[in-house]
């Protein structure tokens, strides 16, 4: 919730005007010490925040972490004093509650460079004392976890996946040679066990009858169903990638939700109904339209020791058939020890240098760029554009790059974003690219861009996603946290 300033110094000096009013019977407390609150808490407000607080643990946080001891007892104490030191440590979790989910349990130096999406500035006792001075407690607390329904839905499927590591988890399944449909034995057995913990569409082999431990087509699209959540390639056969992924233990999973919907807390509040957003770790792209999802490809991302940072940006402009200026510490460590070594690389390449002694990959077929570059204005010095190596986007694993954005389908986003820009047509975008020619089309208005890092989502089908942490960026956060 946004706070006015002005508005809270009005609430304020409306308080200090005010003469003291006699507590209502269904108040708690009373008048406090200098330094505490001096009006209490209505019965209905402390029971309200309480609850609050007891949810947190269901949306990621730690137990205990806004313990608030044997405050409900005290609050209905007939000790003046313990009702007074009870109210206060119950404001003070309430607010360092609301701090936190906007997320200020990271100092802001503990930051990595490359995790440039941060929270917003948040004064959590401000915002709690202009709700409590507006009798507006109820509302405030409701709006503090953010309004994003992928959030709640991963608020959700966390809950599921608490009360599978409560039942006991899943057993690792054993190692051995691949399984396809046809096979029989134990390890099929073990496997339908396990799917079906996650899966509610596969009946436990103790439901099932004794020749149902058979790979059959059905246990076949359960592993397919399972390799689409984790971003395999769903061919229903349990190789060794698909073993890795089942046998990651419940807790670990759990982690990587924590993780996620502690970035939640760092992302803008109200998203743009026009954007663009990248997962880094699925590698996808998706493009939003009045809100809704207007198109979706797969992306190429950095690799482990050039990730593609977290941020926000903008795409100011579309190139065609952009020229790629090749950043010096590539061209020193990769390019000029090929063009030594070959002669003949850096014309068939299309290599040239520069006036000022850059190297430089003109237009073309072979360019790193593609046909296709979206300007992005970030100090990262990374963008969106084409490739000429489109079978890498088959891969399961997409972190290639040096840090920019490989698209599967730029073209298409080209013309999504030029629709409706005067003298644009689709048939333009198709022309300007047949044409060979460098050619810069500013948009009327600069899109929106976040680049994400969610490794644990819920898919449009109500699926929970996980991905491979790539970058060790969960481990690194639960860590701080």
């Amino acid at each position: 919730m946004s706070i006015r300033l002005s508005a809270l110094v009005v609430a304020l000096c409306a308080c200090a005007a005010t003469p003291a009013l006699s507590a209502p019977a269904t108040a708690v407390g009373v008048s406090l010490q200098a330094g505490q609150p001096s009006v209490p808490l209505s019965a209905d407000d402390a029971a309200l925040l309480i609850q609050t607080l007891k949810g947190a643990e269901a949306q990621g946080f730690a137990p205990g972490e806004f313990d608030v001891g044997d405050a409900e007892a005290a609050l209905r104490s007939p000790d003046p004093e313990l009702q007074a030191k009870a109210q206060a440590r119950l404001e003070a979790a309430a607010i360092a509650y609301a701090r936190a989910q906007h997320g200020g349990r990271t100092a802001p130096g503990r930051f990595p460079s490359d995790w440039a999406i941060r929270p917003k500035p948040y004064d959590a006792a401000a915002d709690f004392a202009l709700a409590r001075a507006g009798h507006q407690l109820a509302s405030w607390a409701a709006g503090l976890a953010p309004a994003d329904p992928r959030y709640a839905a991963l608020v959700q499927a966390y809950g599921r996946y608490r009360e599978i590591a409560a039942k006991g988890g899943w057993t690792a399944l054993a190692a051995g040679p691949s399984l396809k449909p046809g096979a029989t034995g134990d390890r099929v057995h073990a496997l339908r066990t396990r799917l079906a913990i996650e899966d509610s569409a596969v009946p436990s082999s103790s439901g099932v009858a004794p020749d149902a431990d058979v790979y059959d087509a059905a246990l076949a699209a359960a592993v397919s169903r399972a390799q689409a959540r984790y971003g395999l390639t769903p061919d229903g056969v349990l190789g060794g990638a698909t073993l890795r992924a089942l046998n990651l233990p419940v807790q670990a999973r759990l982690g990587q939700m924590r993780a996620n919907l502690e970035r939640w807390r760092w992302a803008p509040r109200q998203l743009p109904a026009m954007r663009v957003e990248l997962n880094i770790a699925s590698a996808t792209l998706a493009l939003y339209d009045s809100g809704e999802t207007a198109l979706g490809m797969k992306a190429i991302v950095g690799q482990a020791r050039k990730p593609t940072p977290m941020f926000e940006d903008r795409i100011e402009a579309v190139v065609f058939n952009p020229p790629w200026n090749v950043p010096q510490s590539i061209a020193i460590k990769e390019i000029w020890p090929k063009i030594r070594k070959d002669p003949g690389y850096m014309a068939r390449e299309g290599f040239v240098v520069k006036p000022d002694g850059g190297l430089q990959q003109r237009p073309g077929p072979r360019c790193a760029l593609g046909t296709i570059k979206f300007d992005l204005p970030n100090r990262f010095g990374v963008y969106l554009h084409d490739t000429p190596a489109h079978s890498l986007f088959a891969r399961d694993q997409r972190n290639l790059s040096h840090g920019c954005m490989r698209l599967e389908q730029p073209n298409v986003l080209a013309k999504k974003l030029l629709d409706g820009v005067s003298g644009w047509p689709g048939w333009r975008v198709d022309a300007a690219i047949a044409s060979g020619t460098t050619q810069r089309v500013v948009l009327p208005k600069p899109v929106p861009v976040f680049v994400f890092y969610w490794s644990a989502f819920v898919a449009d089908d109500g699926q929970v996603n996980f991905r491979p942490d790539a970058y060790g960026w969960d481990a690194k956060l639960l860590s701080m946290l």
